[in-house]
């Protein structure tokens, strides 16, 4: 199999340096092991996408040094896919929707349980509103079509229940975990972890609930998109933020739901301006467009961002 890395930006604004070294390094790590280098433009978001953004990305991935092969995977062409893997969650009965708007989540978490955390990598962790009233009605998806309209959120109790999921199946989610999901790190979490990172049903049960797969407005979400993506171009060690560390955990119950691999890991520090704060698109002064305006040179970004 072929070594190969990717680097995925959204076209919603300009290219930091935080891209820049996210970039360099996917790239520098393909090229040490003779391996292939791609380019993914994640545009699901079609209400934010604007086509100049997605131009100056490859303007300025140019200008850096970067190759990558055409034609470049783009999300919007992608949406077959999406729905082919919603409606076998769906039909699985992985999959519920959701009707509450942000506000009524933020209201049922006004009062949490004692000792239950409150944020997970996917946001506000879901109280299981709909989830609840799905099962008192005693409706089966797989027996009714997959709803478009709305928001489907798998159900991750189910989901962790699933044969073959983990290394172990359990039958009582509530009881002591006997089973592990894992993937392999080469670089470092937020914690320093690193190696063979290991993760139980409960943590995801409790420490990231009912996740949103797709959205009424997008027709999927970065977390299903993502994963369908880097299989379908043969990625075979991912590289990003470290932002993204407690996601990939999402990630690989994905990959094992749906029959698809899953790579090999590479999570990376990430830039940050004077104040410690993590760069965002927002920060114009630092993006890529800014520094060659000012004559910086592609060696000059790679020592800004300690390459």
């Amino acid at each position: 199999m072929t070594f190969r890395t990717r680097f995925a930006p959204s076209s919603t604004g300009p290219l930091h340096l935080g891209h820049a070294y996210s970039a360099l390094l996917a790239q520098d790590i393909a090229h040490a092991a003779s391996g292939d280098f791609l380019l993914r433009i994640e545009d699901i978001d079609q209400s934010r996408f604007r086509p100049h953004w997605e131009h100056q990305i490859y303007d300025d991935l140019t200008w850096l040094g970067l190759r990558w092969p055409s034609p470049v995977m783009r999300q919007s062409e992608r949406t077959s896919a999406y729905n082919d893997a919603l409606d076998s969650l769906w039909h699985g009965s992985l999959l519920f929707p959701c009707t509450c708007s942000r506000r009524d989540i933020q209201n049922a978490m006004s009062a949490p349980q004692e000792g239950m955390p409150l944020d997970g990598p996917d946001g506000l962790i879901y109280p299981g509103t709909c989830n609840a009233e799905r099962s008192m009605e005693r409706t089966f998806p797989e027996n009714n079509p997959r709803p478009t309209d709305v928001t489907l959120r798998l159900d991750m109790r189910s989901a962790v229940l699933a044969n073959d999921i983990f290394d172990h199946r359990i039958e009582n989610a509530d009881a002591p975990a006997q089973g592990y999901l894992s993937f392999h790190e080469t670089g470092a979490g937020p914690n320093g972890e690193t190696g063979l990172i290991e993760f139980t049903p409960q943590e995801m049960i409790s420490g990231i609930g009912d996740i949103v797969l797709a959205r009424n407005e997008m027709g999927t979400s970065y977390h299903l998109s993502v994963v369908l993506d880097d299989a379908a171009q043969g990625i075979t060690h991912v590289v990003r933020g470290q932002d993204l560390f407690e996601a990939t955990k999402i990630h690989v119950l994905l990959q094992r739901l749906l029959g698809l691999p899953t790579p090999v890991y590479h999570h990376h520090r990430l830039i940050r301006d004077e104040t410690g704060k993590r760069l965002a698109k927002r920060d114009d002064a630092r993006s890529i467009a800014t520094y060659r305006a000012e004559g910086k040179t592609a060696d000059d970004i790679r020592i800004m961002v300690g390459l």
